[in-house]
């Protein structure tokens, strides 16, 4: 079976256990971590990353995808320290954020950005060694123009699918669902051929447009509906976010649909934030277990499928069975 990089080794799929699709332990901004350390409380950092994903793993998570990319501030000693004092898989991205340094959207190519990418899945992030395990790629409302895409987009996109192709690492994006991102990313993979079940189209569950959730599906893509608990400035609350999961269930997608938070760690590490990110969501990465798995049932979502979204859909998305 295949086996999922993560940040202390390969895994075999099988072993991944109850996933969450679409996590951070941390973020910042590209190079901030190593340039400017003081601006970051890294023994704090650490200390709560360690915290907050052991109570996960207590509770029965076995895996999280860290989306945090370069450009969000992706810290592998960070991550190295939190993985090994934790009881759960870590696997780390490779990829770009919505932040695409200037540099890499406006003066490189499709194929030197996708070697960098397969070069982190082949060989190892930042020196260290660590094998990214998936490739996290972004489309949100400023990279969609009358025209189509923006040129740094498309390229950070057909990046990405050209590394899924080259190694079958799968691809997690982050959407602005409301504007029908995921489209525009499913219509650019497509064209360079990627295998859509190794598709995970992000933050799906900030929508109720059930026509657009369903059209990705029938191409055969997963879902994240992976931003709970939600219900800020306007946005659907956790309560819509969990009917519109029993929808798709009833509708037969339950093998495509996978379920997360987004939940972002310390970003930054000012007490301020720490607190007001802590007050909206203080279940952290457990949200999902204590309030949308007990709500699922109570509307008549079978445990098999429950399952199905937090254990067998995350396997199939790394290739396995």
């Amino acid at each position: 079976m295949p086996s999922v990089n993560t940040i202390l080794g390969p895994v075999d799929v099988n072993d991944l256990g109850f996933t969450l699709t679409h996590e951070h332990v941390r973020e910042s901004s590209a190079g901030v971590p190593y340039t400017y350390p003081e601006l970051l409380d890294h023994e704090g950092d650490v200390a709560r990353g360690v915290a907050r994903l052991n109570e996960a793993a207590a509770e029965g998570v076995g895996t999280i995808l860290n989306m945090t990319t370069l450009d969000l501030g992706r810290d592998m000693r960070l991550l190295q320290e939190v993985a090994e004092r934790v009881e759960l898989n870590i696997v780390p991205a490779t990829g770009l954020w919505r932040d695409i340094p200037r540099h890499v959207g406006l003066g490189s190519t499709i194929d030197q950005l996708a070697k960098a990418f397969i070069r982190e899945i082949e060989v190892g992030v930042e020196g260290t060694g660590i094998k990214a395990g998936v490739i996290k790629v972004a489309t949100d409302v400023e990279h969609i123009t009358a025209e189509g895409l923006t040129r740094p987009n498309d390229l950070v996109l057909r990046s990405a699918a050209r590394a899924c192709n080259h190694t079958g690492i799968p691809i997690a994006t982050h959407t602005a669902a409301l504007a029908k991102a995921g489209d525009y990313q499913v219509a650019v993979f497509e064209e360079e051929g990627v295998d859509l079940r190794r598709v995970c189209i992000g933050h799906s569950n900030d929508t109720n447009d059930i026509d657009y959730l369903t059209g990705i599906l029938r191409k055969g893509c997963f879902l994240g509906m992976d931003r709970y608990p939600g219900g800020r400035a306007g946005s659907l609350n956790w309560e819509d976010r969990t009917q519109m999961v029993k929808r798709l269930v009833d509708l037969g997608f339950a093998g495509q649909v996978t379920l997360s938070h987004d939940f972002g760690g310390s970003r930054p590490a000012l007490p301020e934030v720490i607190e007001m990110r802590n007050a909206y969501n203080p279940d952290g990465y457990c949200f999902v277990i204590r309030k949308v798995l007990p709500r699922l049932r109570e509307l008549g979502v079978s445990e098999e499928d429950i399952h199905t979204m937090t254990v067998d859909a995350p396997r199939r998305l790394f290739g396995g069975e």
